[in-house]
């Protein structure tokens, strides 16, 4: 136990557009609601590492401590795509790891309010077709073999796995909307908590085929925090807290190996897989033996992917797996109960610290009304384009 990483301590704030908060405001609040959570303060805090994708310039680490408490430790300030809450805390579970701290603070936070869909786009003027850039390339691949357009690059992906595999198509993957709006109903925290049926999510705007509006996620402001100790520190503190703690038993980052094709179109699957079997490895448990998944659904058809990504499913089995509903909360593998970024919103940086947050609230038994009973193996996942890949397996274990 001596050297086991615990969650002592989790917060998230409700997702949404905030206009009358900044990022300190909402960051400050899931800091100190962890801090609550876990019956600490910022005394017992040994490290601290803040995620921030859009602002990381401005030192929010630092400025985070000046609202809620300097004491000199080691701050990280961490960008990394959408993985980036993710990273923030995998560096705290090393520090702890390394014997660098017992307690530390990973905080994930971002303010985008109606930002729109990121992206690239082709360039205007006269085309010239010469070498250039670090790559040599003659001309930009945007929209003609690829595309770095955000429903573009998951469109792709689904349609890719849907050639390749029978029983894929647009109504699959609009099935994984309908259920996470339907899960999101019965989360307090979800951005978005209405329910649309299936011919209605069908039926919605085209974004980028089969990607229609409500199977995109919306951007919006967020923010989650986890307070993390090692196995000796838990060992000292009060049994309520050790009853309530979560160990984290898997901690994996993973990057893009080199694939055929993957400098034209982002590959969101190699990595994935790579992360997912590595996290398996380090936990000792089976894919089978998940009680739930938060999975990084930025889109419908990344949900679907991924099924088969994280060994949820028989390979080429995603379609199958969304028809049975094996993904819904009645069925064999629950799949972003919180409403998954689809519909509990997608704030880039808190994200991969808001996907622990629900394993945690599951794990414990304090999820509610959205509550799968009886959980006590749990998988987030979070890929930021790029691409980085995260995934933590959490087991509620006696202590």
């Amino acid at each position: 136990m001596a050297d086991d990483v615990w969650i002592l301590g989790a917060s998230m704030i409700k997702f949404g557009r905030l206009p009358d908060k900044d990022l300190l405001d909402i960051s400050s609040e899931a800091a100190l609601g962890a801090l609550a959570d876990a019956g600490a303060s910022m005394a017992d805090i040994e490290i601290l590492a803040v995620g921030n994708q859009f602002e990381p310039l401005g030192g929010v680490g630092q400025q985070l401590q000046k609202q809620i408490g300097q004491t000199g430790i080691p701050v990280y300030n961490v960008t990394n795509a959408c993985a980036t809450g993710a990273s923030a805390l995998r560096i705290v579970s090393m520090a702890i790891k390394a014997g660098e701290a017992e307690m530390g603070l990973a905080v994930g936070a971002e303010k985008m309010g109606k930002a729109r869909l990121g992206g690239g786009g082709a360039t205007a003027g006269k085309a010239v077709y010469e070498r250039h850039g670090r790559s040599g390339a003659v001309m930009s691949t945007e929209g003609v073999l690829g595309t770095d357009f955000m429903p573009g690059v998951f469109a792709q992906a689904g349609m890719e796995y849907a050639h390749h595999h029978d029983g894929v198509g647009f109504e699959q993957f609009a099935r994984v909307a309908e259920k996470n709006h339907a899960h999101s109903s019965l989360n307090p925290l979800a951005q978005y908590q209405k329910v649309f049926s299936l011919d209605e999510v069908m039926g919605s705007p085209m974004m980028s085929y089969p990607n229609t509006l409500l199977m995109c996620c919306p951007t919006g402001d967020g923010s989650a925090a986890v307070v993390v100790a090692s196995g000796e520190k838990l060992e000292t503190l009060d049994p309520d807290v050790r009853r309530r703690a979560v160990k984290v038993s898997a901690s994996v980052l993973t990057t893009d190996p080199w694939v055929d094709g993957g400098h034209q179109q982002p590959d969101v699957n190699t990595l994935t897989r790579n992360a997912a079997d590595k996290a398996y490895e380090q936990a000792g448990v089976d894919p089978q033996d998940l009680d739930l998944v938060e999975l990084h659904d930025c889109f419908a058809t990344a949900e679907l992917v991924h099924y088969d990504n994280l060994r949820l499913c028989e390979p080429g089995g995603a379609g199958d797996f969304i028809d049975s509903r094996g993904p819904w909360r009645d069925g064999r593998i629950p799949v972003n109960v919180s409403g998954g970024l689809i519909s509990k919103g997608h704030p880039i940086a808190a994200t991969g610290v808001a996907n622990v947050y629900e394993i945690v609230t599951h794990l414990r038994g304090e999820a509610g009304d959205r509550q799968i009973e009886g959980a006590t193996v749990g998988l987030a996942h979070v890929i930021g384009l790029g691409s980085t890949c995260a995934v933590h397996i959490l087991e509620r274990a006696a202590t």
